[in-house]
């Protein structure tokens, strides 16, 4: 507990720069509920091939905040995926479409921390309201 409360204070001491704390911490929490509401969408929205388009959807807006957007959304998805693969390990094992999906799900999380457009992973008829 340690170690990841160390991680995370340091990560969050690189993070602010030039940034006042308290910008940095509003763009934080502003991330942290953009996060939140994407995985919401991901648990409700129950469309098949939706959750990379989430995943980049929530990194997106999270990152259109500024910093503290980004420093949240990289610490929200890395504790993601790190959580989720430990899960997947002891329930399928070294499963190789699980693995596959977890390096997709990734390359989507980046796309849109990146600032890049996270349309080009919607699917065909998800609604309009997500």
């Amino acid at each position: 507990m340690r170690l990841f409360t160390g991680i995370v204070f340091c990560s969050l001491v690189m993070g602010v720069t030039s940034e006042s704390w308290h910008s940095f911490f509003k763009e934080a929490l502003q991330g942290v509920g953009d996060m939140g509401r994407a995985y919401w969408d991901i648990m409700i929205s129950n469309h098949q091939n939706s959750n990379r388009y989430l995943y980049a959807r929530g990194n997106y807006d999270a990152a259109q905040r500024g910093p503290g957007g980004v420093w949240a959304a990289k610490l929200i998805s890395r504790s993601r995926v790190y959580l989720q693969g430990l899960i997947d390990y002891y329930l399928f094992g070294n499963s190789s479409t699980v693995l596959e999906d977890s390096k997709s799900n990734e390359k989507a999380e980046e796309w849109g921390r990146s600032g890049k457009d996270p349309d080009s992973f919607r699917p065909d008829g998800l609604p309009k309201k997500y």
